[in-house]
């Protein structure tokens, strides 16, 4: 219901007098706003797709309790849950503007966008739930837009210190130049920033315009982000507003995820035959460069234990020079194989311990690096030889359930 001409004019008249007296980034300048937003229109809609998830969920919503800029609504939209986060939501109601709903299992895509048409805001905040904001996200937001509009936006993540050991690992190996080239919100980076699911924003008009997310099961949030650019809309990163992202729990579950990416890479190249820039081509490589090192390895240990058979079933001594040299390059090839791996590892986990101050995340992180890249180059060169060879459709692996 909306307020009376003459309040709407007192809300006004304190809205534009502390515009004038203020910096307008300021907190006073962004709480004004939130207050006048109230008495118009809804400025943004937070919505969150949820799939068994109500633990993550309860941290999501108690971390936008505290935001200090208070025009959003929260749209939630239980995908198919067997656990769910119903009773979460309804302790929240008397401190967010929250809308609960529960439809079949579609995959998040198709679930944004049945929040998206029970929305009402001016900007829908697309948010996964295993996101924790920090308490200025809204203000990060409201500050870039009024310093330069965007009709769509993204951030990047990080890990909170309350993550487990897997999961700061797991997040080093999702946004650190060594493993990703920056294109995930760093400040290095080797292609233009495309927004994510995890953490996005889009006027209202830009997500009706496009139709919102595909049918795609995987990389639809990176179709959408190629389709925002290619509609010459304005899109760009939002380095400060930044979310807690605690991604997958283990390291199999990480495997399956980064695997199906890989996967989505090539069905986004067949869709945009320009998308496929040289940097999603380095896991690829990657991959492809640890198989032919173990087969390498693997060489030498059959040239060293040629060697070995040929020196001892010798009937007559005699000159071994052959044997000897075998024996050489075999373990030659053994030892110089693994030193490009070596030292790679040596960077990530030189570069992960300095970022998380602890030496045993930065072990890790060479697991979950390793993961992460051949995970993604074998899901990329999968589909290279199902879709580009054998000319066969799109598929994704691991179909049971997207969330598991």
């Amino acid at each position: 219901m909306k307020s009376p001409f003459f309040v709407n004019s007192f809300i006004s008249l304190v809205f534009f007098t502390l515009l004038c007296a203020s910096n307008q980034y300021s907190f006073y300048w962004i709480y004004a706003k939130s207050l006048f937003y109230k008495f118009i229109d809804m400025r943004y809609s937070v919505i969150i797709p949820v799939y068994n998830r109500p633990d993550e969920v309860d941290e999501l919503l108690q971390s936008l309790t505290v935001q200090c800029f208070k025009d959003f609504e929260v749209v939630i939209v239980e995908d198919g849950s067997s656990i769910p986060c119903k009773e979460v939501a309804d302790r929240y109601t008397d401190r967010l503007d929250i809308k609960y709903f529960s439809k079949p299992n579609s995959g998040p895509g198709q679930t944004r966008n049945y929040g998206a048409e029970r929305s009402e805001g001016e900007y829908f905040i697309i948010l996964d739930s295993d996101v924790i904001l920090p308490e200025g996200y809204f203000d990060a937001i409201e500050k870039e837009l009024q310093a330069s509009p965007a009709d769509a936006f993204g951030g990047p993540d990080r890990a909170h210190d309350s993550f487990t050991d897997i999961q700061k690992a797991i997040n080093y190996s999702m946004t650190s130049f060594f493993t990703t080239g920056g294109i995930r919100g760093g400040k290095k980076k080797m292609d233009k920033f495309y927004p994510r699911s995890f953490n996005m924003g889009i006027r209202r008009e830009v997500y009706e315009a496009l139709g919102g997310f595909s049918k795609m099961r995987f990389g639809e949030d990176i179709d959408f982000s190629i389709r925002i650019f290619k509609g010459g809309y304005t899109c760009r990163l939002f380095p400060d507003a930044w979310v807690y992202h605690k991604r997958r729990t283990d390291l199999k579950k990480f495997f399956k995820q980064v695997h199906n990416s890989g996967i989505a890479r090539i069905n986004l190249y067949k869709k945009y035959p320009d998308s496929l820039k040289l940097v999603h081509l380095l896991p690829a490589v990657f991959t492809l460069g640890v198989s032919l090192l173990l087969l390498l390895t693997l060489l030498g240990l059959g040239l060293v234990l040629l060697a070995f058979y040929l020196l001892y079933s010798k009937t007559v001594p005699g000159c071994a020079i052959g044997e000897m040299a075998l024996l050489f390059l075999g373990f030659a090839a053994m030892l110089a194989a693994p030193l490009p791996l070596l030292l790679y590892s040596l960077v990530v986990c030189v570069d992960s311990t300095i970022r998380n101050r602890s030496l045993w995340i930065g072990m890790l992180s060479i697991t979950a690096s390793f993961i992460q890249l051949i995970g993604y180059g074998t899901g990329f060169w999968r589909a290279w030889w199902q879709r580009c060879i054998r000319g066969k459709d799109e598929f994704e692996a691991f179909q049971k359930n997207f969330y598991k």
